[in-house]
């Protein structure tokens, strides 16, 4: 027995030396990037230089469907340093799909997404993941003194305080794109459309611990911004999503019923009133309010509704997968 089991001992080395991916690296750096070829070999050696010499990780580049060389830039740094992978678009899906596709083949329990653009300073990479060693299961970056333009730091500004107010989570920088994570944050949240950004929302709400660390900004070497207008509106329309989200996506009929309720109390007043007058002999029939109260209740109805239809469906979905994905932190004295 004892000649097998060495035997056994020899093929197992042998096979972790020849499929050494199987081993699960401490940190996962996931960086979607977008016509960032110049930036990415300075990016990809500032961060080796950055993690102790003892940390194994994996850079995850992902390439949003680049128009210059980004994807033989990303190719020949991954053939020079097995740390490095990269995952190439079909085209240019915007930066959830990108960092959806890289948070999927992540490996590490730790996973931490930054800019391709060298604005977050790789040397920061200790902090966050001491804050997620001290605890925490979330950790954004705070860029005390940005280098942005002044209207940049306005809306981000204004951004910020209304995303504090609206959700209750308290960060000076939403929107940094310099965060951590625990890989059980990544697995439990889906990604999609600008809600990236919103992750420490979620989080929050679901129940893991989030918090900042100040970070170090630096100024664009290369290539040009896409901040825009646009994407100020969009991060408007989707605070409005994830604050339905958190506060009634499982419990629709509290929303709509609410609104029903308001809708349908108004038109039966509007229609009582017009009925007392048809009953001291007054004509209604043309009355613009007549079509109000009717429409109001109509509307209410349909709020119902809805707020019903969301109930049944919010059930059925909480019967099938509730136990799937109940936030359980850690269990002790487990009888099974």
């Amino acid at each position: 027995n004892a000649p097998q089991m060495g035997v056994g001992e020899q093929l197992k080395g042998a096979l972790d030396a020849i499929v050494p991916e199987a081993k699960v690296p401490q940190v996962s750096i996931v960086v979607p990037g977008l016509n960032e070829s110049e930036s990415l070999p300075i990016l990809a050696e500032q961060i080796k230089e950055a993690l102790a010499p003892d940390t194994t990780y994996e850079l995850i580049f992902i390439d949003d469907g680049s128009t210059d060389n980004s994807w033989e830039v990303i190719s020949g740094l991954s053939a020079a340093d097995p740390s490095v992978r990269g995952i190439r678009l079909r085209k240019n899906f915007g930066k959830a799909m990108a960092l959806a596709a890289g948070f999927e083949r992540a490996r590490a329990d730790k996973v931490v997404m930054m800019d391709a653009d060298l604005q977050d300073d790789p040397a920061d990479l200790p902090k966050l993941l001491a804050e997620l060693d001290n605890g925490l299961d979330v950790v954004v970056g705070w860029k005390v003194n940005r280098l942005d333009p002044a209207n940049r730091k306005i809306f981000s500004k204004i951004f910020n305080t209304t995303v504090a107010y609206v959700t209750g989570v308290h960060l000076h920088d939403m929107n940094c794109g310099f965060k951590a994570y625990r890989s059980e944050v990544i697995q439990s949240i889906p990604i999609y459309g600008d809600l990236f950004r919103f992750i420490p929302v979620l989080a929050s709400w679901q129940g893991f611990t989030v918090g900042e660390v100040p970070i170090h900004h630096r100024s664009r070497q290369y290539g040009s911004s896409r901040y825009g207008l646009e994407r100020i509106l969009r991060g408007f329309f989707d605070l409005l999503s994830v604050s339905f989200l958190t506060k009634y996506s499982r419990k629709p009929m509290h929303l709509f019923g609410l609104l029903g309720l308001f809708f349908s109390l108004l038109g039966i007043l509007i229609c009582g009133y017009l009925s007392v007058l048809w009953i001291q002999g007054q004509a209604i029939g043309a009355r613009p309010l007549l079509l109000l109260g009717v429409l109001l209740i109509l509307v209410g109805a349909q709020s119902f509704s809805i707020g019903l239809l969301g109930e049944f469906m919010t059930f059925q979905y909480h019967r099938k997968h509730e136990r799937e994905h109940l936030p359980v932190r850690e269990v002790v004295g487990d009888p099974r």
